[in-house]
This record gives C-alpha cells, structure tokens and sequence, in this order.
C-alpha cells in the first residue's frame, strides 16, 4: 500500500517546538482524560515531543503509552521527556498511521492529536487506528480549523497568513480546516459509534499574545514552513516578513485575542 504523501509543513524548527512543548493532556486531550483507566494501553500517534505522552502515562500508571512518530528525530525530545519525568512505562517508535506495526486489537485507546490534518489520507489512517484498537476500546483525534480560527484586531497581514497557510498547507497534501471534517472521515472509516465535540485554545493575556505572536512570526520567516512557502511559488520573503509584522503587531495590542477552535471525535470500536 502507498505510504503517507503529505508534507507535514512545520518542520521542528524551535518556534515551533515552543508551541507543541506547551501542549498537556488538559489543554489538548481534555475530552478524552476522562475515559482513562490506570490498567489502559494507549498508542499516542504523532507523539512529537511528548508532552501530551508522559502526560497520558501518569494518567496509566499500570498500563503502557506507546508512542509513535514519522520524524525519526523528534522522538528524542520525547524520549528526554519521559526520562525527565521518570515513567518506565513509555516505548517510542517510528510508524507511518497508514500502516502500523501492530497487531489488530493491539490497544485499549489510540490517540491522535493534530495528526489527521497532516497525512495523506485521514480516513485511512482513522481506519489503521480502528484496526489496532481492541473491541470496546476508543479511538481519539483533536484537530484545529484554520478556516474557524479568529482574532481581534483585525491587524492587516493576518488575513494574509490565514490564506497562506492553507496555501501551503493543501499543495503538501494536507487539511488545515480537518476539526470540521473528523465526524466525517470517521463515519467514512466505519464508526458507528461517535461522538464529536469541539473546543478551543485563547490567547489573550499579555503574556499569552506574547508568546503566540512571538512563535508564529518567527515561524514565518525561519521554519520549513517559510521554505514550503517561497519554494512552492505561494509567497515572497518580503510577504513573509511582512506576515511576520502583522503578528507582532498584534501581540502588541492591549486588547488582542485570539482562537483556535478544534474538532473532537471519540469513536468507540
């Protein structure tokens, strides 16, 4: 079977670490903490550096998290994270979600986040995490909406990084507005039994529009992003440094805000 044909646009360029390190089980997996067991195998697809993780295997201390990436490198950094917090019950490993290396029935809970967005093809991957995941077991995937991300002041630029990004995003293969879709690509997978929430990440004091702002500029002009961006002809250096003004700009103003809505699917096997 062809593996995953998408080009995850970000890289792990620092600034975009500082955004993905931030991420925790309670501010990105909330909508499934509840559903843990102390006992539960869980399979952490697209672990990146591990966060959500460790997170998740303090949340099983008698079961095992096995997480998984297609970036060789950034399986390291979640390596030092499981370490740093001493967990034993942490395995790490390279895997494609379109063909994983498990047995069926392998897990009690498969988890995804931010992943569905980046891959090839969602709806097969969804069905690899079906496969892997025992009867009775859940399936997991949080995904932000580009399209429904909003913001205030409607700082000049912003729009423009808005239509860039899903610029860039779907000429690597990619769906950046995939929250809206995961009802969709999981019933499309064979799940009966779904149920699909949303909620959302605000960036609003000024600590927070500090950072937000800071990470996103820089990413602009510094990260395999900015190079997916004036390679494929979708924007020049001066857009991007103009881009990356606007965001600064924004996280100067008192009254900023921002959010990123994200959809949720908890699909019981």
């Amino acid at each position: 079977m062809p593996r995953d044909t998408a080009v995850y646009p970000h890289g792990h360029h620092e600034s975009v670490l500082r955004s993905h390190t931030w991420r925790t089980a309670a501010n990105s997996a909330g909508y499934l903490i509840g559903h843990l067991r102390p006992h539960m195998d869980v399979l952490d697809v697209g672990c990146g550096p591990g966060t959500i993780t460790a997170d998740l295997a303090e949340l099983v201390p008698d079961g095992r998290v096995t997480a998984v990436d297609s970036a060789p490198e950034i399986l390291d950094r979640a390596r030092a994270v499981a370490a740093g917090r001493g967990l034993a019950n942490v395995r790490f490993a390279v895997a494609d979600v379109h063909e994983l290396d498990y047995p069926d029935d392998s897990f009690c809970v498969v988890h995804a986040h931010q992943v569905l967005q980046h891959v090839g093809d969602p709806v097969r991957a969804l069905r690899e995490m079906r496969r892997v995941c025992r009867p009775g077991g859940l399936v997991a995937a949080r995904d932000a909406d580009y399209a429904a991300m909003t913001w205030y002041p409607a700082v000049p630029g912003l729009s423009d990084w808005a239509a860039l990004y899903q610029r860039v995003a779907r000429a690597g293969g990619g769906e950046p507005d995939a929250g809206r879709r995961l009802l969709s690509w999981a019933r499309r997978a064979g799940f009966t039994d779904v149920t699909a929430t949303t909620t959302a990440w605000c960036f609003a004091t000024p600590q927070e529009r500090e950072w937000w702002s800071g990470l996103w500029a820089e990413r602009t002009v510094a990260s395999a992003y900015a190079r997916l961006a004036v390679d494929g002809g979708h924007a020049t250096e001066d857009d991007l440094r103009r881009i990356a003004d606007a965001w600064r700009e924004w996280g100067r103003r008192e009254d900023g805000w921002f959010a990123v809505l994200h959809g949720e699917v908890l699909c019981r096997t």
